[in-house]
């Protein structure tokens, strides 16, 4: 009976700009089945995370020649990889302004080696996930997301999604015309095991917001009912 074809390797690129740790993270991370490349500067990580399809980006903050934010604003024009941030400066401020910004997670650089695989782990497979539910394609209004191949598209305007905010957006409509608390959409759209704070939802809500034309205000798809969470408005009832 011939061997079973190998498992494809998963391909990360580290950009950080301390040689020595990117060493560590590929001398740990090659065994378990992932191909890590490493680049030193902004520019270069640019310019490799997009001329290259990757599984997912670990992106220092502090880098020469382009800090981390504006490295993952120029990836986020081009492309919705998975981005976890890393970086010696944890404060909440900086952690918000990043997923602001686009990253799916933020791992202070104090990290364990195990912290660090459970964070890569997750964020590289909400990415791919396959929905357990039949109804594959979803509409409201002139909204449609497609689970199944992780699009949205707006009137005619296709959305360019990180892989939370895709995750976080069906998770809302699935909902409609349901409040959906913050805890409740943590635990539907984190598929991981460790501590997320609470800001994290209210930030990915303002990005979606944003990228569907939305008004806090007065809201055509997201309402936000204080000290409750948020509701798709479902047309229907309205």
């Amino acid at each position: 009976m011939p061997n079973p074809p190998p498992t494809p390797r998963q391909r990360v690129l580290v950009i950080d700009d301390d040689r020595k740790l990117c060493r560590l993270i590929a001398a740990y991370l090659d065994p378990l089945g992932y191909e890590i490349e490493s680049v030193h500067t902004g520019p270069d990580g640019v310019e490799r995370a997009i001329a290259d399809n990757w599984h997912a980006i670990i992106l220092d903050l502090m880098l020469p020649g382009l800090d981390g934010f504006e490295v993952l604003k120029q990836i986020r024009h081009r492309s919705d990889v998975p981005v976890l941030m890393l970086t010696a400066r944890g404060e909440e401020a900086d952690r918000i302004v990043g997923l602001e910004i686009g990253a799916d997670d933020y791992l202070p650089k104090t990290f364990s080696t195990r912290e660090l695989l459970a964070r890569l782990r997750a964020v590289a497979r909400r990415s791919v996930r396959v929905p357990q539910t039949p109804a594959a394609v979803v509409v409201v209004r002139d909204l449609h997301l497609n689970a199944d191949a992780r699009s949205a598209v707006l009137g005619d305007c296709p959305l360019v999604l990180t892989p939370v905010e895709f995750d976080l957006l069906l998770a809302l409509v699935r909902a409609k015309g349901r409040v959906r608390s913050r805890d409740q959409l943590l635990e539907e759209i984190r598929d991981r095991n460790y501590e997320v704070f609470d800001r994290s939802i209210d930030v990915h809500v303002s990005a979606l917001r944003r990228k569907l034309g939305d008004d806090a205000r007065t809201p055509r798809f997201i309402r936000t009912l204080r000290s409750a969470g948020y509701l798709f408005i479902d047309p229907d009832t309205e």
